[in-house]
């Protein structure tokens, strides 16, 4: 069992940046993929960014050149750097974690994940 505790959303005008952390009460760094997801107000869940526990990383295209994906194995904390923020970047960000084979941005195949932080992009 994995608890997950991201931190770090807020609010920031169309061109700045954030950072997201979000905790692990385990080691992930072995074997789980880890990934973050964001869900705006009506509509459906989609993954933004994850990490492998071998390093691969995969983005979705919307935020590939603009955000990192990253992960300090010694404190359990998974990171995310959101740089060139854009309106549409507009949402509840969540980090969830599995440890299935393959790591990919299919939200079905996590099996844990944070509460969420918020995110707030004006233009």
């Amino acid at each position: 069992q994995v608890q997950l505790a991201e931190s770090g959303g807020g609010s920031v005008e169309a061109g700045g940046s954030l950072s997201l952390s979000c905790v692990a009460t385990t080691s992930t760094s072995s074997e789980y993929c880890m990934g973050w997801f964001r869900q705006a107000p009506g509509k459906d869940r989609e993954g933004v960014a994850s990490l492998d526990f071998d390093g691969s990383t995969s983005y979705t295209d919307s935020v590939k050149g603009r955000f990192t994906i990253s992960k300090d194995s010694a404190r359990n904390t998974l990171y995310l750097r959101m740089d060139t923020l854009r309106p549409e970047d507009t949402a509840m960000y969540y980090c969830a974690a599995h440890s299935h084979w393959g790591c990919d941005l299919d939200r079905a195949r996590y099996d844990y994940w944070g509460q969420g932080t918020q995110v707030t992009v004006s233009s």
